[in-house]
Parts: structure tokens; sequence; C-alpha cells
């Protein structure tokens, strides 16, 4: 869906573009001409009302002129700049929520044409710990959010449900793969169920929180093989990325369909633009997807 509207707001602009250039260079020159022709007949002056009779702008031209503007700034700042998302499942809590509406700056990972998204400039790379915009590998059609833990080259396992990483190396010796520290900070209500928050200090300068329901048990079995490692082990491709949600336990991400290629990536969240609150029930008069409240104090940046 996502991508046939950057086809639509493509094509869109591409034709209204093209309208605009032929009225601007061609068609309103006619037109001048047409009217300087009767203005040098007329043996008495003409009004404006009078001469914009004569050649009159289309209809459907002067639509077609009046909103490619709007339409070529809309498809440049989506396309290139920033995107609107909204946040769909509670794979994130407790970072984002059902709710959250957020931008996702486009130029982070490289600028891309919209349709067929091919990198047109390098701009950069993820970070460990990014929270990242990318098709999904197994239906590009859908856009996921995760968090990046594992870069190419590192060694990522998810054991006991502690995250464990050994960093990427060229040469030995390499560091030992290193136990991520994470320190309880309470508890929070994910649904009907209260499970627990903790702290998790992914580098040396971002920690953020993370939900573990300690009453849920690992789904290893169904975890994503990848041949020559444990079923709980992964070593990130080339190219590739290892993603994550921040809610461990209810959250389809690298664990069960294995890594984000480097072409997928779509943006980098950077922040909560507004946050609204659903929660109508059936003997409500009005529809679900209304809003409740708004959660203004989640108004921010992304960590």
């Amino acid at each position: 869906m996502a991508n046939t509207f950057s086809l639509i707001l493509v094509i869109a602009t591409l034709v209204t573009g093209i309208i605009w250039c032929l009225d601007k260079f061609l068609w309103a020159p006619r037109r001048a001409q047409e009217v300087e022709a009767v203005k040098a007949k007329s043996n008495v002056p003409l009004d404006d009302e009078v001469l914009a009779s004569i050649a009159p702008q289309p209809v459907w031209v002067e639509q077609a002129v009046s909103i490619f503007p709007v339409i070529a700034f809309v498809m440049v700042l989506r396309s290139f700049i920033y995107e609107p998302f909204q946040i769909p499942s509670g794979s994130m809590k407790p970072t984002l929520l059902v709710g959250d509406f957020i931008l996702v700056e486009k130029f982070s990972y490289g600028i891309k044409d919209p349709v067929f998204r091919s990198e047109l400039i390098a701009t950069g790379k993820p970070e460990r710990g990014d929270v990242a915009v990318f098709k999904y590998p197994q239906n590009p059609q859908i856009d996921y959010i995760k968090r990046i833990i594992g870069l190419p080259g590192d060694r990522i396992v998810y054991r006991d449900k502690q995250l464990y990483i050994q960093k990427a190396c060229d040469k030995a010796p390499c560091a030992p793969l290193t136990k991520v520290e994470m320190k309880p900070v309470g508890q929070f209500l994910d649904g009907n169920a209260k499970v627990d928050e903790l702290s998790e200090q992914l580098t040396a300068d971002l920690n953020h929180h993370v939900l573990n329901n300690p009453r849920r048990p690992e789904r290893v079995d169904n975890y994503y093989r990848q041949p020559g490692t444990a079923s709980d082990e992964w070593i990130v491709p080339d190219g590739h990325y290892f993603a994550m949600g921040d809610n461990r336990d209810d959250s389809l991400d690298s664990r069960f369909w294995g890594f984000v290629p480097d072409a997928n990536l779509v943006g980098k969240a950077v922040a909560i633009w507004i946050s609204f609150e659903f929660g109508r029930d059936d003997s409500s008069a009005l529809p679900k997807w209304v809003p409740t409240d708004v959660r203004f104090s989640r108004i921010g940046g992304i960590e």
C-alpha cells in the first residue's frame, strides 16, 4: 500500500508538472498572442473581463497548474525528507504506543527514489539502537518499525530473555560475547497484564526501556534458524541488520524471520508529533477510531 501511494504521488506530480510546463511555456504565450491580436484589431479599449474571455485558460489546466506546486512539495517532503507514520501495534512498547504518530527521517539511511527505492545518494547507515522503519522482508508492501540491535558482522545471542552481543571485528583478538546490562525499573501495564519494565544499556550513550513478561516462555522453536549457529544465535550478514521490538515477548522481529536488508530501510524514527488514546468500547456512540484523549506528554524525541 505504501509503495502504491508513492507511485500514485509520483505519477500525479509528473502529470501535473507536464501540464504546468506546457501551459507556462506553450499554451499561455499562445493565449497572450490571441489577446494581443484582438486588441490590435479593436478600435476601442477592452476591459480586463473582455480580455480574459478571449482566450480563457481551460478549467482542467487551471486546476492542474494550481495543485502542481502542492503535490510536488508533498512528494519531495514525503519521499526525501520526513514522512509521518502511525504506530499500529504494541511491539515497540514502552518506547512507542498504539496511537503514536511519528516522524521518520527519510534521508538518514540514504536518499532513494520513491518508487523503485534505488539509492541515489549515500547519506549514512543505521547505528546500533536506532528505531528504524523498514520494509518487512517477507512482504515489502508492509512497513515495520523496530530497534536496530545488530550491525553487519555482529554475533547476536538472545538466551533466557537476555541479550548478548559480540561486535563485528576484522582482526583478532575480537571482543568477547558481552551481556547487555539490564536493570528493573518497575511494572508496565500491557493490556490487562502487568509485565516487567527494564532499562537496557544497549550502547554507552543509549539507555532505553524494554518489556519482559516472565509468564510467557521463549518461543525458541519458532526462531529463524541460521545454518551453522545455535537456535538462539545469529550472525548478521554483510549489508543486513538484526532488528528487535522493545516489547520483547510480543514482537515479530528478526528472531523469527531473519535479517533486514539494507535496501529495505526506509528511515529513522526521530520524533512523536502527536499521540492519541483510543479506548472506546462497543457501548460508545462514536466509532472506535475516534480518539478519547490526547497524550501531550508523549510528544517529543524518540530514544
